[in-house]
């Protein structure tokens, strides 16, 4: 990660990244700051983000489409990624941030599909016509949905790929930012069903029933993220008091968003680290 960039950049790039701020604004108040280049180069590049090729050998990727009763639509598209061979394969939903699902999100369900997973990862904004192809826009569009509509969505996701036909049923979660509260809500609303949830800088779906939790629980944070690690202690706390299984890791140095490979918030030790203990607990609990 660059340490050239001034930390108020950082802030402003957060906050313009998870409130109603467009990219003018965002850009004048960097420019009062004397900082429109670093502001420039924190917006994403997805060039740079892909780790693995959609042509990959190891990998058969497609579009598919779902019913999801409840949601923001009749159905929900998603982008489902099989590892080669005749299967049954363990499944993993991934979800997206608060923008839809761009080319970063894609690209980890890539990476799950190459390690051997059935991946899914789900567009909440299908319903008002799918990632619009700019994060900017997206924000927007994911902000006019309703969210308690889109949560139902990521359920009915969860479990069309739990019940797929090349899935095991074994199935885990991962998502980042407000895929890492979807991921703590899918834990709490699936019970049984899930199996192990990694939220990445995400906050909890609520405090009471974490009883109801069966899913192995991983926790990962940014040192750097104001909001998100404000609700950590008491999250922790209910989890413990309700027996549930997690474990939490907080990454030095890092800023929301650490494994986001698109923009310098990316920190690469971090991000291989929180990745490889990702795999292990998946590969602990989903592969039988």
């Amino acid at each position: 990660m660059p340490h050239d960039i001034d930390d108020r950049i950082f802030a402003l790039y957060d906050e313009y990244c998870h409130s109603g701020m467009d990219r003018r604004e965002f850009l004048r108040r960097a420019g009062a700051m004397g900082a429109v280049g670093a502001a420039l180069s924190l917006l994403p590049d997805y060039a740079r983000a892909s780790q693995i090729s959609f042509t990959d050998e190891r990998i058969l990727p497609e579009y598919v489409r779902f019913p999801s009763p409840g949601g923001n639509g009749a159905e929900l598209r998603g982008y489902l990624v099989r590892p080669k061979g005749t299967g049954p394969f363990p499944a993993v939903l991934v979800v997206h941030e608060n923008r839809g699902l761009n080319p970063y999100i894609e690209d980890v369900a890539r990476r799950l599909g190459a390690a051997g997973y059935l991946a899914l990862a789900p567009d909440a904004l299908w319903a008002v016509g799918g990632y619009p192809g700019n994060d900017e826009q997206g924000k927007v569009l994911q902000a006019g949905l309703d969210r308690d509509r889109i949560l139902v969505d990521m359920v009915n996701a969860a479990r069309f790929v739990r019940g797929h036909a090349l899935s095991t049923g074994r199935l885990g979660a991962v998502g980042f930012c407000f895929g890492g509260l979807v991921c703590n809500h899918l834990a709490l609303t699936l019970g049984a069903e899930l199996l192990a949830s990694v939220p990445f800088y995400g906050r909890p779906a609520g405090l009471d029933g974490l009883e109801r939790i069966s899913a192995r629980l991983q926790l990962h944070f940014a040192e750097t993220d104001e909001g998100v690690n404000s609700t950590r202690a008491d999250y922790e706390a209910a989890l413990k008091k309700a027996g549930v299984r997690f474990e939490s890791f907080s990454y030095a140095g890092t800023q929301h968003g650490f494994h986001n490979d698109s923009t310098p918030r990316f920190d690469p030790a971090a991000a291989e680290l929180a990745w490889k203990r990702t795999l292990e607990l998946f590969a602990a609990t989903l592969v039988a």
